[in-house]
């Protein structure tokens, strides 16, 4: 027996592995793609349909057989056009999705800044929105505001959302330290389960999270809660200890990188 032979009894050793832990990795996958572009939705949708059309053959319903066959071509139109934001949002993630990253575990603090401001921003009832670029680019977004590319600070931070400048309605676009851009603009959520109180910053930072991975963080001027939004969902009035671990585990920060004391004994 050569080496090809061989090796070739060793694919087919290996090959039902391989074949059900691809498939398994796919099924992940698209499971999290769903889940974070409401994708759930068209899913749920489907199953309906199916359940009434094999209703129908299981009781020989002729007539709506008939009527679901005659309709089929138009119920796919309209299924398309009804679902159309859910559609998009899921083949924008495909494009942008990093299926195979691993991520990047740099310890940094420079969200220390970011959450003194929040907190100080928020006892103001002062809004803040605050986009943090993890895998995806954000080129998009940052050619709609002023670039800065200046280090973060909360000074700055301040600066720029405690008065009424020509930034202060748009978001701040950070990565790495940098304050990359400001007064950038960000696509409004479509999603129609948002609690109608919520404005524009929150529907912003949720939109933002529906077509890329990015994780936004967002203070209230109403009520000064502070929020973050990340994978297709909003995540309101967070406390400090929230706050923080879910920016460490999203933005993988060490734990010790993170100011943890409270906020009212810092000071920038």
């Amino acid at each position: 027996m050569n080496s090809v032979d061989k090796l070739l009894d060793i694919y087919d050793v290996i090959r039902p592995f391989f074949d059900i832990g691809l498939m398994a990795f796919l099924l992940y996958k698209g499971y999290q793609l769903l889940v974070r572009t409401q994708g759930l939705k068209i899913i749920r949708a489907v199953i309906i349909f199916a359940a009434i059309y094999v209703l129908a053959i299981i009781l020989n319903l002729s007539t709506v057989l008939w009527v679901l066959r005659i309709m089929a071509p138009g119920i796919i139109v309209a299924f398309a056009i009804v679902f159309q934001p859910e559609l998009r949002k899921i083949i924008l993630k495909m494009g942008q999705g990093n299926w195979f990253k691993t991520g990047n575990r740099a310890k940094t603090n420079y969200i220390d800044s970011v959450l003194i401001a929040a907190e100080m921003l928020s006892k103001q009832k002062r809004g803040m929105l605050v986009a943090f670029i993890r895998g995806n680019s954000l080129k998009e977004q940052i050619e709609t505001g002023t670039p800065l590319n200046a280090d973060l600070s909360s000074s700055l931070l301040l600066t720029i959302f405690s008065h009424d400048t020509a930034m202060h309605d748009g978001a701040v676009i950070v990565q790495g330290g940098k304050l990359i851009a400001a007064g950038c603009f960000l696509p409004l959520s479509e999603n129609f389960d948002i609690k109608k109180t919520f404005g524009t910053r929150h529907r912003a930072a949720l939109g933002l999270s529906e077509e890329t991975d990015a994780i936004v963080l967002v203070v209230s001027e109403e009520s000064g809660a502070i929020s973050l939004a990340y994978e297709g969902h909003l995540y309101y009035d967070l406390t400090r200890e929230q706050l923080v671990e879910d920016l460490e585990r999203y933005l993988e920060i060490s734990s010790r990188d993170v100011i943890t004391e409270d906020f009212d004994n810092d000071k920038d």
